[in-house]
Protein backbone atom coordinates (compact mmCIF):
# COMPACT_ATOMS: atom_id res chain seq x y z
CA UNK A 1 0.00 0.00 0.00
CA UNK A 2 1.43 3.38 -0.93
CA UNK A 3 1.77 6.06 1.76
CA UNK A 4 -0.55 9.05 2.04
CA UNK A 5 0.32 12.06 -0.08
CA UNK A 6 -2.60 14.41 0.48
CA UNK A 7 -4.00 14.14 4.01
CA UNK A 8 -7.73 14.51 3.27
CA UNK A 9 -7.89 12.58 0.02
CA UNK A 10 -5.56 9.79 1.04
CA UNK A 11 -7.23 9.20 4.40
CA UNK A 12 -10.52 8.44 2.69
CA UNK A 13 -8.84 6.28 0.06
CA UNK A 14 -6.81 4.48 2.68
CA UNK A 15 -9.88 3.83 4.82
CA UNK A 16 -11.51 1.95 1.98
CA UNK A 17 -8.36 0.02 1.13
CA UNK A 18 -7.39 -0.87 4.69
CA UNK A 19 -10.92 -1.83 5.66
CA UNK A 20 -10.67 -4.53 3.01
CA UNK A 21 -7.45 -5.84 4.59
CA UNK A 22 -8.77 -5.93 8.14
CA UNK A 23 -9.49 -9.30 9.77
CA UNK A 24 -11.44 -9.86 12.99
CA UNK A 25 -9.40 -9.81 16.18
CA UNK A 26 -8.74 -7.95 19.42
CA UNK A 27 -6.22 -5.35 20.39
CA UNK A 28 -3.96 -5.79 23.37
CA UNK A 29 -4.30 -2.95 25.90
CA UNK A 30 -1.80 -0.11 25.65
CA UNK A 31 -1.54 2.40 28.46
CA UNK A 32 -2.98 3.10 31.99
CA UNK A 33 -3.11 4.44 35.78
CA UNK A 34 -4.53 7.63 37.34
CA UNK A 35 -6.24 10.93 36.57
CA UNK A 36 -9.78 12.20 37.04
CA UNK A 37 -11.32 15.30 35.52
CA UNK A 38 -14.84 16.64 35.52
CA UNK A 39 -16.16 17.25 32.04
CA UNK A 40 -19.94 16.92 32.09
CA UNK A 41 -22.16 19.71 30.89
CA UNK A 42 -25.41 18.37 32.31
CA UNK A 43 -26.99 18.38 35.74
CA UNK A 44 -28.32 15.84 38.20
CA UNK A 45 -27.08 12.34 37.35
CA UNK A 46 -23.34 11.78 37.81
CA UNK A 47 -21.56 9.38 35.44
CA UNK A 48 -17.91 8.35 35.29
CA UNK A 49 -16.16 6.97 32.22
CA UNK A 50 -12.77 5.20 32.14
CA UNK A 51 -10.30 5.50 29.25
CA UNK A 52 -6.71 4.40 28.88
CA UNK A 53 -4.32 7.21 27.96
CA UNK A 54 -4.09 7.25 24.18
CA UNK A 55 -0.71 8.24 22.77
CA UNK A 56 -2.15 10.72 20.26
CA UNK A 57 -2.21 14.36 21.31
CA UNK A 58 -5.66 15.85 21.86
CA UNK A 59 -7.49 12.63 22.66
CA UNK A 60 -8.17 13.39 26.32
CA UNK A 61 -9.40 16.88 25.49
CA UNK A 62 -11.66 15.51 22.75
CA UNK A 63 -13.37 13.01 25.04
CA UNK A 64 -13.96 15.65 27.69
CA UNK A 65 -15.33 18.00 25.02
CA UNK A 66 -17.81 15.35 23.87
CA UNK A 67 -18.88 14.69 27.45
CA UNK A 68 -19.34 18.40 28.15
CA UNK A 69 -21.79 18.61 25.25
CA UNK A 70 -24.05 16.00 26.86
CA UNK A 71 -26.81 17.77 28.80
CA UNK A 72 -28.60 14.90 30.54
CA UNK A 73 -25.82 14.05 33.02
CA UNK A 74 -22.50 15.25 34.41
CA UNK A 75 -19.87 12.96 32.91
CA UNK A 76 -16.46 12.73 34.59
CA UNK A 77 -13.56 11.27 32.61
CA UNK A 78 -10.98 9.11 34.36
CA UNK A 79 -7.93 9.19 32.09
CA UNK A 80 -5.65 6.34 33.18
CA UNK A 81 -1.98 6.68 32.26
CA UNK A 82 0.86 4.18 32.51
CA UNK A 83 0.86 0.49 31.65
CA UNK A 84 -1.76 -1.02 33.92
CA UNK A 85 -5.10 0.14 32.54
CA UNK A 86 -6.59 -3.35 32.67
CA UNK A 87 -5.63 -3.97 36.30
CA UNK A 88 -6.75 -0.46 37.33
CA UNK A 89 -10.09 -0.91 35.58
CA UNK A 90 -10.78 -4.36 37.01
CA UNK A 91 -9.82 -3.24 40.51
CA UNK A 92 -12.18 -0.25 40.25
CA UNK A 93 -15.05 -2.44 39.07
CA UNK A 94 -14.92 -4.23 42.42
CA UNK A 95 -15.42 -1.03 44.41
CA UNK A 96 -18.24 1.42 45.11
CA UNK A 97 -16.45 3.93 42.86
CA UNK A 98 -16.66 1.72 39.78
CA UNK A 99 -17.08 3.52 36.45
CA UNK A 100 -20.50 3.63 34.84
CA UNK A 101 -19.04 3.24 31.35
CA UNK A 102 -15.59 2.09 30.30
CA UNK A 103 -13.61 1.18 27.24
CA UNK A 104 -12.17 -2.30 26.84
CA UNK A 105 -12.21 -5.26 24.47
CA UNK A 106 -14.88 -7.95 24.00
CA UNK A 107 -14.34 -10.50 26.74
CA UNK A 108 -16.56 -13.52 27.37
CA UNK A 109 -15.86 -13.51 31.10
CA UNK A 110 -17.25 -9.98 31.49
CA UNK A 111 -20.52 -11.22 30.01
CA UNK A 112 -20.65 -14.44 32.02
CA UNK A 113 -19.98 -12.58 35.28
CA UNK A 114 -22.78 -10.11 34.55
CA UNK A 115 -20.35 -7.19 34.58
CA UNK A 116 -21.39 -5.63 31.26
CA UNK A 117 -24.89 -4.62 30.25
CA UNK A 118 -26.80 -5.93 27.24
CA UNK A 119 -26.82 -3.14 24.64
CA UNK A 120 -28.80 -4.97 21.96
CA UNK A 121 -31.68 -2.49 22.12
CA UNK A 122 -29.27 0.38 21.41
CA UNK A 123 -27.44 -1.24 18.54
CA UNK A 124 -30.18 -3.20 16.76
CA UNK A 125 -31.64 -0.16 14.93
CA UNK A 126 -28.20 0.60 13.38
CA UNK A 127 -26.75 -2.91 13.39
CA UNK A 128 -26.47 -3.08 9.61
CA UNK A 129 -24.31 0.08 9.61
CA UNK A 130 -21.57 -1.56 11.72
CA UNK A 131 -18.75 -3.73 10.43
CA UNK A 132 -20.23 -7.28 10.69
CA UNK A 133 -17.08 -8.54 12.42
CA UNK A 134 -17.50 -5.89 15.12
CA UNK A 135 -21.04 -7.06 15.75
CA UNK A 136 -20.02 -10.73 15.80
CA UNK A 137 -17.14 -10.19 18.23
CA UNK A 138 -19.47 -8.43 20.69
CA UNK A 139 -22.34 -10.92 20.48
CA UNK A 140 -22.96 -13.69 23.02
CA UNK A 141 -26.04 -15.92 22.78
CA UNK A 142 -27.71 -13.47 20.41
CA UNK A 143 -27.18 -10.41 22.62
CA UNK A 144 -24.78 -7.56 21.85
CA UNK A 145 -22.49 -6.30 24.59
CA UNK A 146 -20.44 -3.19 23.86
CA UNK A 147 -20.26 -0.59 21.08
CA UNK A 148 -17.16 -0.53 18.89
CA UNK A 149 -15.55 2.94 18.80
CA UNK A 150 -12.57 2.39 16.48
CA UNK A 151 -11.02 -0.39 14.42
CA UNK A 152 -7.22 -0.56 14.37
CA UNK A 153 -5.64 -2.79 11.72
CA UNK A 154 -2.03 -3.64 12.55
CA UNK A 155 0.68 -4.65 10.12
CA UNK A 156 4.33 -4.09 9.26
CA UNK A 157 5.63 -0.65 8.30
CA UNK A 158 8.94 -0.46 6.46
CA UNK A 159 11.46 2.11 5.27
CA UNK A 160 11.50 1.90 1.47
CA UNK A 161 14.98 3.38 1.17
CA UNK A 162 16.48 0.85 3.59
CA UNK A 163 14.99 -2.12 1.76
CA UNK A 164 16.08 -0.74 -1.59
CA UNK A 165 19.64 -0.14 -0.36
CA UNK A 166 19.87 -3.69 1.00
CA UNK A 167 18.17 -5.09 -2.13
CA UNK A 168 15.43 -6.67 -0.02
CA UNK A 169 11.98 -7.40 -1.42
CA UNK A 170 8.85 -6.98 0.72
CA UNK A 171 8.51 -10.30 2.61
CA UNK A 172 5.52 -12.56 1.92
CA UNK A 173 6.58 -15.49 4.13
CA UNK A 174 7.96 -15.68 7.66
CA UNK A 175 11.17 -17.20 6.28
CA UNK A 176 11.56 -14.18 3.98
CA UNK A 177 10.92 -11.85 6.93
CA UNK A 178 13.70 -13.55 8.89
CA UNK A 179 16.07 -13.24 5.93
CA UNK A 180 15.12 -9.58 5.47
CA UNK A 181 15.76 -8.84 9.15
CA UNK A 182 19.25 -10.29 8.80
CA UNK A 183 20.12 -8.32 5.66
CA UNK A 184 18.73 -5.07 7.07
CA UNK A 185 20.66 -5.24 10.34
CA UNK A 186 23.66 -2.94 9.97
CA UNK A 187 25.60 -1.11 12.69
CA UNK A 188 23.13 0.61 15.01
CA UNK A 189 20.12 -0.29 12.84
CA UNK A 190 18.19 -3.48 13.53
CA UNK A 191 16.24 -5.13 10.77
CA UNK A 192 12.99 -5.60 12.66
CA UNK A 193 11.05 -4.38 15.70
CA UNK A 194 8.02 -6.27 17.06
CA UNK A 195 8.18 -5.31 20.73
CA UNK A 196 10.33 -6.83 23.46
CA UNK A 197 8.29 -10.01 24.00
CA UNK A 198 6.66 -10.48 20.56
CA UNK A 199 3.24 -10.51 22.27
CA UNK A 200 1.70 -8.22 19.65
CA UNK A 201 2.40 -10.63 16.79
CA UNK A 202 1.34 -13.94 18.34
CA UNK A 203 -2.21 -13.89 16.94
CA UNK A 204 -1.13 -12.88 13.41
CA UNK A 205 1.47 -15.65 13.46
CA UNK A 206 -1.27 -18.16 14.38
CA UNK A 207 -3.65 -16.89 11.69
CA UNK A 208 -0.87 -16.86 9.11
CA UNK A 209 -0.26 -20.52 9.90
CA UNK A 210 -3.83 -21.28 8.83
CA UNK A 211 -5.01 -21.81 12.41
CA UNK A 212 -7.04 -19.79 14.91
CA UNK A 213 -6.94 -18.98 18.61
CA UNK A 214 -10.33 -20.55 19.38
CA UNK A 215 -12.74 -22.78 17.49
CA UNK A 216 -16.44 -22.08 17.01
CA UNK A 217 -16.97 -24.07 20.24
CA UNK A 218 -14.54 -21.77 22.11
CA UNK A 219 -11.95 -24.54 22.32
CA UNK A 220 -8.21 -24.08 21.72
CA UNK A 221 -7.55 -24.19 17.98
CA UNK A 222 -3.84 -23.37 17.69
CA UNK A 223 -2.34 -26.79 18.48
CA UNK A 224 -1.34 -27.41 14.86
CA UNK A 225 1.92 -28.38 13.15
CA UNK A 226 1.95 -25.03 11.35
CA UNK A 227 1.77 -23.05 14.59
CA UNK A 228 4.47 -25.23 16.17
CA UNK A 229 6.72 -24.54 13.19
CA UNK A 230 5.91 -20.84 13.50
CA UNK A 231 6.87 -20.78 17.18
CA UNK A 232 10.22 -22.37 16.33
CA UNK A 233 10.82 -19.72 13.68
CA UNK A 234 9.88 -16.93 16.07
CA UNK A 235 12.28 -18.32 18.67
CA UNK A 236 15.06 -18.40 16.09
CA UNK A 237 14.25 -14.83 15.09
CA UNK A 238 14.15 -13.68 18.72
CA UNK A 239 17.66 -15.02 19.39
CA UNK A 240 19.11 -13.98 16.03
CA UNK A 241 20.36 -10.55 17.05
CA UNK A 242 18.38 -9.00 14.20
CA UNK A 243 15.48 -7.76 16.34
CA UNK A 244 15.38 -4.40 18.05
CA UNK A 245 15.00 -5.18 21.76
CA UNK A 246 14.88 -2.66 24.60
CA UNK A 247 13.75 0.18 22.34
CA UNK A 248 13.23 3.65 23.87
CA UNK A 249 9.48 3.45 23.15
CA UNK A 250 7.01 0.57 22.95
CA UNK A 251 6.11 -0.94 19.61
CA UNK A 252 2.75 0.87 19.37
CA UNK A 253 4.80 4.07 19.05
CA UNK A 254 6.39 4.48 15.57
CA UNK A 255 9.39 6.44 16.91
CA UNK A 256 11.82 3.54 16.42
CA UNK A 257 11.00 3.37 12.72
CA UNK A 258 10.89 7.15 12.32
CA UNK A 259 14.29 7.60 13.99
CA UNK A 260 15.98 4.89 11.96
CA UNK A 261 16.49 2.42 14.81
CA UNK A 262 14.90 -0.31 12.68
CA UNK A 263 14.00 -0.88 9.03
CA UNK A 264 10.70 -2.71 9.65
CA UNK A 265 8.28 -2.29 12.57
CA UNK A 266 5.00 -3.96 13.51
CA UNK A 267 2.59 -1.19 14.47
CA UNK A 268 -0.96 0.07 13.92
CA UNK A 269 -2.76 2.24 11.42
CA UNK A 270 -3.06 4.98 14.06
CA UNK A 271 0.64 5.72 13.51
CA UNK A 272 0.33 6.66 9.83
CA UNK A 273 0.05 10.46 10.25
CA UNK A 274 3.15 10.53 12.45
CA UNK A 275 5.09 8.28 10.08
CA UNK A 276 4.15 10.38 7.07
CA UNK A 277 5.17 13.56 8.86
CA UNK A 278 8.55 12.11 9.81
CA UNK A 279 9.37 10.12 6.66
CA UNK A 280 7.43 11.72 3.81
CA UNK A 281 7.05 9.04 1.14
CA UNK A 282 9.79 6.79 2.48
CA UNK A 283 7.53 4.09 3.89
CA UNK A 284 5.07 1.35 2.99
CA UNK A 285 3.12 -1.43 4.71
CA UNK A 286 2.65 -5.18 4.33
CA UNK A 287 0.55 -7.80 6.20
CA UNK A 288 1.96 -10.45 8.51
CA UNK A 289 3.51 -12.94 6.07
CA UNK A 290 2.61 -16.60 5.72
CA UNK A 291 3.97 -18.57 8.67
CA UNK A 292 4.11 -21.76 6.59
CA UNK A 293 3.44 -22.56 2.93
CA UNK A 294 -0.07 -23.79 3.73
CA UNK A 295 -0.94 -20.58 5.59
CA UNK A 296 -1.93 -17.14 4.38
CA UNK A 297 -1.04 -13.51 5.05
CA UNK A 298 -3.12 -11.88 7.77
CA UNK A 299 -3.90 -8.49 9.27
CA UNK A 300 -4.65 -8.03 12.97
CA UNK A 301 -7.71 -5.85 13.53
CA UNK A 302 -7.70 -4.44 17.02
CA UNK A 303 -9.60 -1.54 18.48
CA UNK A 304 -11.51 -0.31 21.51
CA UNK A 305 -15.16 -0.61 22.52
CA UNK A 306 -17.42 1.12 25.02
CA UNK A 307 -19.19 -0.95 27.69
CA UNK A 308 -21.78 -0.15 30.36
CA UNK A 309 -21.19 -1.41 33.88
CA UNK A 310 -24.22 -3.62 34.54
CA UNK A 311 -23.51 -3.46 38.27
CA UNK A 312 -23.34 0.33 38.36
CA UNK A 313 -25.76 2.68 40.10
CA UNK A 314 -27.00 4.39 36.92
CA UNK A 315 -27.25 1.69 34.28
CA UNK A 316 -30.11 3.26 32.29
CA UNK A 317 -28.49 6.71 32.34
CA UNK A 318 -25.17 5.19 31.29
CA UNK A 319 -26.80 3.36 28.39
CA UNK A 320 -28.49 6.58 27.30
CA UNK A 321 -25.13 8.39 27.31
CA UNK A 322 -23.41 5.61 25.33
CA UNK A 323 -26.21 5.68 22.77
CA UNK A 324 -25.97 9.47 22.48
CA UNK A 325 -22.20 9.56 21.97
CA UNK A 326 -21.28 6.33 20.19
CA UNK A 327 -24.42 5.75 18.10
CA UNK A 328 -26.16 9.09 17.55
CA UNK A 329 -23.26 11.59 17.32
CA UNK A 330 -21.63 10.65 14.02
CA UNK A 331 -19.69 13.92 13.92
CA UNK A 332 -17.93 13.04 17.18
CA UNK A 333 -17.39 9.45 16.06
CA UNK A 334 -15.67 10.61 12.87
CA UNK A 335 -13.63 13.17 14.78
CA UNK A 336 -12.50 10.49 17.25
CA UNK A 337 -11.45 8.11 14.47
CA UNK A 338 -9.71 10.52 12.11
CA UNK A 339 -8.54 13.63 13.96
CA UNK A 340 -6.14 12.02 16.45
CA UNK A 341 -3.98 9.43 14.80
CA UNK A 342 -5.74 7.41 12.11
CA UNK A 343 -8.35 4.71 12.77
CA UNK A 344 -11.16 3.05 10.81
CA UNK A 345 -14.63 4.10 11.98
CA UNK A 346 -16.63 0.91 12.63
CA UNK A 347 -19.71 2.55 11.09
CA UNK A 348 -19.84 1.90 7.35
CA UNK A 349 -21.66 5.17 6.68
CA UNK A 350 -18.79 7.11 8.29
CA UNK A 351 -15.95 5.08 6.79
CA UNK A 352 -17.40 5.50 3.29
CA UNK A 353 -18.61 9.07 3.78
Amino acid sequence: MSPMRNSNFSRRSLLRATAGMAAAGTLAACGSNNGRGGSGGGSGTQLTQYFHAYGEAGTEQALKRYAAAYKKANVNTNWITGNNFESALFAALLTSKAPDVFEFHPQLQLVKSGQVADLTDLIDPVKSDFNPNDIKSHTVDGKIYGVRMIDDPQFFFYRKSMLEKAKVEVPTTLDELMEAAAKLTTGKVKGLYMGDDLHSVINPMIWSAGADTLSEKNEIAYHTPGVIEGIKKMRKLFTSGHLLLGAPTESWDPSSLNQGLCAIQFCGMWAMPGIQKALGDDWGVFPFPKTVDSGKQSVYNGGWSMFVNAKGKNVDAAKEYVKWLWIDQKEYQEDWALSYGFHIPPRTSIANG
